[in-house]
C-alpha cells in the first residue's frame, strides 16, 4: 500500500523525514484507532448508519435506483399534521424540509474524500513571528508584525494626534498616558514600576473629577493624566503601578478605584494571577494562545491549530480526520520542497470547507480587545476554570469552534459542498472605538461601515487566493453576521451567499435601518457598497438563536419542563420599555416603538407619571424592574414576549430555554429558524397593530392549544442550546486540568440536537433543494438517496 523511496533530502527536512517513517509504523492506528474517541459532537447529528431504503445490503449502487423506484413518495410517508409541520428529530419543520429529512436525511451514505495535507512552506518561516498556512504557503503574522514572511514590525499608537488642548488626542478606548504596547495599541504602566505589566487602562491614568452635584457621575478629564497617583509609591495616595496586592488587599495601602485588571491573561483586583487567555478552540491543544491569536507548534496551522501538515505525526491528527488512509507519494521532495500528503477519509454530506483567513479578520480582533469579556463566550479565573459570559454575541465563537471540530470538516474544497467564511464580527463590533489603527474615522463614526469594509476585504481575498467562489458566484458560501441588524449592511459582493444573522428583517415593513443606535445605523452607507439588498432573505439565509450561558440552576431544575398548572401567569415580559419610564432609552425610535406600544396597553409597573398600562391585568407582567430570579419568572408563565431591542434581541431564546411559549411581535423579521421550522406549533405571532388586542388573543387559546404548544417548545429547546461548544470545552478542561464542572455534567445528559445539529440539517437539505444546484444534480447518485430525494432536473 505505501512505497517510500530514499530521500534526497537537505538537514532542514529531518524532522520531515521522521514524521513520514513515524507514519509507516503507527497507519494502523488510524485505521483501527486505540484510544475510543472523545468526539462530543457525533452525537447530536443525524448521522445514522442506515442504508437508503428498500436497499439490499446486498445490492449495488444500480440496485438502489431501480427499487427506489417502487418507494412511495415522501408526501405520503410522513403527511403533515393539522399546523401543516412534518416532525423530523421532535421537531416541528415546515412540510417540505421535515419530509426530506425525515426520508433521506438518516439515508445518507458515506462518501470517500480525498484530504490534502499541506507542505508548503512560507518566506523565512514567518521570521518566528507568524504560523505558515501550509496550503497556500502564506504567514499569517502575529499581532503588530507585517510583510511575507512576518518581518515588520507594526507601529499601533494608543493615542491620536495630540494637541495643545488635548495632549493626548481626543477618546479612543486605548488612551494611553504610560506605556503603550504598540503591536496591540494596549496601555501598561511600563518599565521603572514594580508591576510593568499591570493595565493602566482606560480611565486608569487620567484625572478623574468627583460629581457637581449629590448622586451625581464621576467624569474622567481626558487631557489631564494622573500618573502622580498611579505610579506613586506612597501608600496614603491612590496608587496602581507600584501597589503591592497583598498590601492592598490587607488594606494597608490606597489604590486608584478606577483601575482595572480589564485586560484578558489576567486575573485578581490587581492583575497578580496569569491565567489562560481564550482562543478559538483554545488552540486545539496543539499551540499557545496568547491573548487571542494561537501560536501553533511546529507543523500545525489554522486558526485553532486544528490543521496538520506532513511535518505532523498522524497520532496527534483531529477526530475529524481519522481513520484515514494515507498515500505517500513517490518523491516527498520536488526541487528542496515538501510536497502534501493525500489522506483518504470517509465522511457524510454535507461537507464545509473552512477558510483560513489572515488573522486580521480574527485573531486579531480577539488579541487586541481591551474588556476581556467583549466577543467572547468565555474567560478563565484564578484556577483556570471556565466563566461563561453573559455576551449574546459570544454566538458567533461557539458556532465557529463547533464548524472547525465538526465531523462535517473538510479540507478539500473540490469535494466540499459549502464554504464558511469565519469574520468575528462579534469582535469589530464590540471594538470600534477601542485603538486609532482600526479607523473608525473614515467611516464617519458608523461601525456598520467600517464592518461593511471588513467583508469586502474578506471577499476580496479569498476571491484572489481560491479558485472556489466563482463556481457558484459565491451561492454556496455562508457568512456569519452577528450585528444587531443582521447582514443589513453586508457588502453587494457577497449576498449571493447565505447569510447566518439573528436579525431576519426581510425589510417588507421595516425597510430602513431599525436601531437607535446612531453609530449602528446602515442608511447612511452608499449603495455602491452596500448595493440594494434586503437584510434577510429566507430562500438562502438562516436566523441563529443568540448566545446563553449555561445556568446549572435552571437544568437542575427543568424548568424548560414546567407543566401548564405551574404556569401561573399568563403573559410575561421584563425590559427596557423606552423614555415613559426611569432609567429608560430615551429614543422614541428605540424597539421600533413595539415594547412602548406594550407598556403603553399592559404596563404591571408604574411609568414616570405613576400610570399602569391601560389593560393591566393581575396575570400580566411588563415591567422595566430587573428581576431577582429571571428564569424562575419566565418558566413561571406561559406565553412570553419577544419584541426587538436594538435589532434582535436575547427573548426568543429566554423563553424557548424555560419552556414558555414565545410571542413574537415584530411584523417581516423572522426569528431563529423561523424559515425551516413550522412556528405555528410552539409559538404565536401578533401583527403590530393588533398589540391593544393581544391579551384578547392569547386567552382565545384552548387547554388543548396550550399544552399542543407547550409539548414542542419542550422537545425543541435545545435546538437554542451551543451544546456542541460547551462540550468541546468540557473535553479541554477534563484532559488537561482532570476538572468537570457541574455544567459539563449537566450538558452530557444532554443527547438532543443543538445549534449545530440544525444547521448541518438545513444544509442537507439546501444541498439537494436549492434550484440553483440542479447542475450538480450527478452528484445524486454518489450520495446513494433514493429516487424521491434526487433533484429534480
Amino acid at each position: 500500500m505505501f512505497s517510500i523511496q530514499k530521500w534526497k533530502c537537505s538537514w532542514s527536512l529531518v524532522a520531515s523525514v521522521a514524521s513520514i517513517l513515524a507514519l509507516v509504523s503507527v497507519v494502523h492506528l488510524f485505521l483501527f484507532p486505540v484510544v475510543p474517541s472523545f468526539d462530543y459532537l457525533r452525537t447530536g447529528h443525524a448521522q445514522s448508519t442506515c442504508i437508503p431504503i428498500n436497499e439490499s445490503t446486498n445490492g449495488g449502487k444500480d440496485n438502489v435506483l431501480q427499487s427506489s423506484q417502487h418507494v412511495l413518495s415522501l408526501d405520503t410517508q410522513f403527511p403533515a399534521d393539522l399546523h401543516k409541520a412534518v416532525v423530523y428529530h421532535s421537531a416541528p419543520w415546515k412540510a417540505e424540509i421535515g419530509r426530506w429529512l425525515s426520508g433521506c436525511n438518516p439515508n445518507t451514505t458515506t462518501v470517500k474524500v480525498v484530504e490534502t495535507i499541506g507542505g508548503k512552506s512560507c518566506k523565512n518561516d514567518c521570521s518566528g513571528q507568524g504560523i505558515c498556512n501550509r496550503e497556500l504557503g502564506l504567514c499569517q503574522c502575529f499581532h503588530g508584525f507585517s510583510g511575507e514572511g512576518c518581518s515588520e514590525r507594526l507601529h499601533l499608537d494608543c493615542n491620536f494626534p495630540g494637541s495643545k488642548d488635548q495632549p493626548y488626542g481626543h477618546w479612543v478606548v486605548s488612551i494611553c498616558p504610560a506605556y503603550c504596547d504598540t503591536t496591540r495599541a494596549m496601555c501598561f504602566c511600563g518599565e521603572g514600576t514594580k508591576y510593568p505589566n499591570r493595565p493602566v487602562a482606560e480611565a486608569c491614568g487620567f484625572k478623574i473629577n468627583l460629581p457637581s452635584e449629590p448622586d451625581g457621575p464621576k467624569l474622567t478629564d481626558w487631557t489631564t493624566n494622573d500618573l502622580d497617583n498611579v505610579l506613586t509609591t506612597n501608600g496614603s495616595k491612590p496608587g496602581w503601578c507600584n501597589v503591592d496586592p497583598a498590601d492592598a488587599y490587607a488594606s494597608k495601602v490606597h489604590f486608584k478605584e478606577e483601575c482595572d485588571c480589564k485586560y484578558d491573561c489576567l486575573w485578581g483586583r490587581f492583575c497578580e494571577v496569569p491565567v489562560l487567555c481564550t482562543c478559538i478552540n483554545q488552540c486545539s491543544g496543539h499551540g499557545h494562545c496568547r491573548g487571542g491569536f494561537c501560536q501553533c507548534e511546529m507543523g500545525w496551522y489554522g486558526m485553532d491549530c486544528s490543521i496538520p501538515s506532513v511535518l505532523t505525526s498522524i497520532r496527534e491528527w483531529p477526530q475529524w480526520l481519522r481513520p484515514a488512509q494515507i498515500n505517500i507519494p513517490n518523491s516527498t521532495e520536488q526541487a528542496g520542497k515538501l510536497v502534501s500528503l493525500n489522506a483518504m477519509v470517509q465522511k457524510k454530506r454535507p461537507l464545509v470547507y473552512v477558510y483560513d483567513l489572515p488573522p486580521e479578520f480574527g485573531s486579531h480582533l480577539l488579541e487586541g480587545r481591551h474588556f476581556k469579556f467583549e466577543c467572547v463566550n468565555r474567560i478563565y479565573d484564578a484556577r483556570n476554570a471556565t466563566l461563561w459570559t453573559d455576551q449574546l454575541y459570544g454566538s458567533q465563537m461557539a458556532f465557529y469552534e463547533s464548524i472547525l471540530a465538526s465531523p462535517h470538516r473538510t479540507l478539500n474544497g473540490e469535494e466540499a459542498d459549502f464554504f464558511f467564511v469565519p469574520i468575528l464580527d462579534a469582535c469589530i463590533i464590540t471594538r470600534a472605538d477601542d485603538a486609532p489603527h482600526l479607523s473608525m474615522e473614515k467611516h464617519m463614526g458608523l461601525r456598520s461601515s467600517l464592518t461593511l469594509e471588513f467583508y469586502k476585504k474578506a471577499y476580496d481575498y479569498i476571491a484572489e487566493q481560491y479558485p472556489f467562489w466563482n463556481r457558484s458566484s459565491g451561492r454556496d458560501h455562508i457568512w456569519s453576521f452577528s450585528w444587531d441588524e443582521g447582514a443589513c449592511y453586508a457588502p453587494r459582493e457577497i449576498w449571493n451567499s447565505m447569510m447566518l444573522v439573528h436579525w431576519g428583517n426581510t425589510n417588507s415593513k421595516h425597510n430602513h435601518s431599525t436601531t437607535a443606535y446612531w453609530a449602528d445605523n446602515w442608511d447612511r452607507i452608499s449603495s455602491d457598497r452596500r448595493g440594494n439588498h434586503p437584510c434577510f432573505d429566507p430562500d438562502k439565509d438562516l436566523v441563529l438563536p443568540a448566545w446563553k450561558r449555561p445556568d446549572v440552576g435552571a437544568l437542575s431544575s427543568k424548568l424548560w419542563a414546567r407543566p401548564l398548572e405551574k404556569r401561573n401567569t399568563l403573559f410575561y415580559f421584563n425590559g427596557n420599555l423606552g423614555p415613559a419610564y426611569e432609567h429608560g432609552r430615551p429614543e422614541d425610535t428605540y424597539s421600533m416603538g413595539i415594547r412602548q406600544r406594550v407598556a403603553e396597553e399592559f404596563g404591571s409597573t408604574p411609568n414616570k407619571k405613576g400610570k399602569l398600562g391601560k389593560q393591566h391585568a393581575e396575570d400580566v407582567i411588563v415591567t422595566p424592574l430587573r428581576s431577582d430570579n429571571y428564569h424562575e419568572d419566565l418558566a413561571s408563565s406561559v406565553f412570553c414576549g419577544v419584541m426587538p431591542g436594538d435589532g434582535w434581541s436575547g427573548r426568543m431564546e429566554d423563553s424557548i430555554l424555560q419552556g414558555c411559549i414565545p410571542v413574537v411581535i415584530q411584523d417581516g423579521i423572522y426569528l431563529p429558524y423561523e424559515n425551516v421550522l413550522n412556528y405555528e406549533s410552539f409559538a404565536v405571532r401578533i401583527g403590530e397593530d393588533e398589540i391593544p388586542q393581544l391579551m384578547k388573543i392569547l386567552r382565545g387559546f384552548n387547554e388543548t392549544e396550550i399544552q399542543f404548544r407547550l409539548a414542542n417548545v419542550q422537545k425543541i429547546w435545545q435546538r437554542f442550546l451551543y451544546r456542541d461548544s460547551f462540550l468541546l470545552e468540557a473535553e479541554r478542561q477534563k484532559a488537561t486540568f482532570g476538572r468537570v464542572d457541574d455544567w459539563a455534567v449537566k450538558f452530557l445528559e444532554l443527547g438532543d440536537d443543538d445549534v449545530t445539529a440544525t444547521v448541518i440539517q438545513v444544509l442537507h437539505y439546501k444541498l439537494h433543494n436549492d434550484p440553483w444546484r440542479r447542475q450538480l444534480a450527478r452528484t445524486n447518485k454518489q450520495f446513494g438517496l433514493p429516487q424521491e430525494c434526487m433533484i429534480k432536473n
